[in-house]
């Protein structure tokens, strides 16, 4: 079903700091995911699975990479109204970047006039889920809500990373705080959760350029739906409700997968989501048919692995393993790797995250690390295996161990 009333903005121009240096030379949602995929990916294949094929991505930070690939990898039919397009910073208002979401927003509001929609759906471009967005839309229609939030049960411990909702029996808002640094109240009948806004809105446009529109005027604020607009409709009573997503299915889904979304903010929550995908049914399943995450296709040949001749063996248990690589008298074991991938003879990868286009020389050892794209590691090299020597190299390691080899790096 084409849902032709509705726009959708992606906001993708987030810096990411948190995942720096992976961030180094990309916005947050280029970053590589699951081998082959990027970040964006997974919001971009939510709305064309679920039928909505007007869409907007607004960048802004480093985007050249993100902009490739969205170029290669999303071709739709303009003859049939179909788009994805760019929308880089374009400063039309007062000749500066964007000064948070609200205002990415407002300073593309010739998009939204130039649609002329009825809805307007503004979403994060840096999450990792799976969503049947036509069933949130099919909510903010029947709640006949201004605005709708898609939110999601989190622990209350993890409340200070996000923006807390507080509703009343019937789903509707009754209270927002953005990044609480005191434990928020509870669910109902759950006192260890509370609900978190997951960044994904949908508006009816009048109401959403009125808003963005008097923010923009308001010298004191930070420009931010969550900071400024949720809580100003809040407190004037518009009709905003809550969207449960844990209660969103889409076809093919499993019941293991039912509430998955993974913020993946950081070096750690960034390395665990990848190798949850390792798990034998993890949370999140890249195999499905039914409800397919489509990426670039690249032409690289397919993956090899060679040699078997005493300890000389080119293995992979429990990985993923992209087009072009080549294992080559090496071991990886718990391992994402990303297409043109080489691990030579008698080397040793686990629990580790290779990017594309890496090499790994023969003897070395990888224990738990990233390694972002084009780094070559000479023979004999140990990452991972003592933290102290990573550090002392340069190499970013997380509070969770994880050590981070940066693109390009010369070791």
């Amino acid at each position: 079903m084409a849902l032709d009333t509705a726009l959708v903005m992606i906001l993708a121009g987030g810096e990411g700091k948190r995942l720096f240096p992976l961030t180094r030379d990309r916005a947050k949602p280029a970053v590589p995911f699951g081998g082959r995929y990027r970040i964006i990916d997974f919001v971009i294949n939510n709305f064309i699975n679920s039928g909505f094929y007007k869409i907007k991505i607004l960048t802004q930070y480093k985007s050249d990479s993100l902009n490739q690939h969205i170029a290669r990898s999303w071709p739709v039919s303009p003859i049939l109204g179909q788009y994805i397009d760019l929308v880089p910073a374009q400063m039309r208002t007062d000749g500066s970047w964007y000064q948070g979401t609200a205002d990415a927003v407002y300073q593309n509001l010739t998009h939204i006039n130039d649609e002329n929609p009825k809805h307007v759906c503004v979403f994060g471009g840096d999450h990792i889920y799976r969503m049947d967005v036509s069933q949130m839309m099919r909510y903010h229609k029947k709640q006949n809500a201004q605005l709708t939030i898609s939110a999601i049960p989190i622990p209350i411990s993890e409340a200070s990373e996000f923006g807390i909702i507080e509703v009343d029996d019937d789903w509707r808002l009754i209270g927002f705080q953005e990044k609480p640094q005191t434990p928020p109240k509870p669910m109902p009948n759950r006192p260890d959760m509370c609900l978190a806004s997951m960044g994904n809105y949908i508006f009816e446009t009048a109401d959403l350029v009125k808003e963005v529109t008097e923010d923009a005027s308001n010298p004191n604020s930070h420009h931010d739906f969550g900071k400024n607009i949720i809580p100003k409709m809040l407190k004037e009573g518009k009709n905003i409700y809550v969207y449960d997503y844990s209660q969103n299915e889409y076809t093919g889904m499993t019941e293991s997968e039912r509430g998955y979304w993974r913020d993946v903010g950081s070096i750690d929550s960034y390395w665990q989501a990848n190798m949850d995908l390792l798990d034998y049914e993890p949370e999140l399943n890249l195999y499905s048919d039914e409800w397919p995450l489509r990426t670039y296709n690249y032409n690289f040949p397919p993956a090899k692995f060679i040699w078997a001749e005493g300890e000389r063996v080119g293995m992979a248990t429990n990985s993923m393993v992209s087009e072009g690589c080549v294992i080559s008298g090496g071991s990886i074991s718990r391992c994402i790797l990303s297409p043109q991938v080489r691990i030579n003879s008698f080397s040793n990868v686990t629990d580790s995250i290779l990017m594309e286009n890496v090499n790994v020389g023969r003897y070395s050892e990888i224990r738990k690390a990233i390694i972002d794209k084009n780094v070559n590691i000479p023979p004999y090299t140990k990452i991972g295996v003592n933290i102290e020597e990573d550090k002392a190299r340069g190499f970013l390691v997380s509070a969770g161990g994880v050590t981070v080899v940066p693109k390009g790096a010369k070791l």
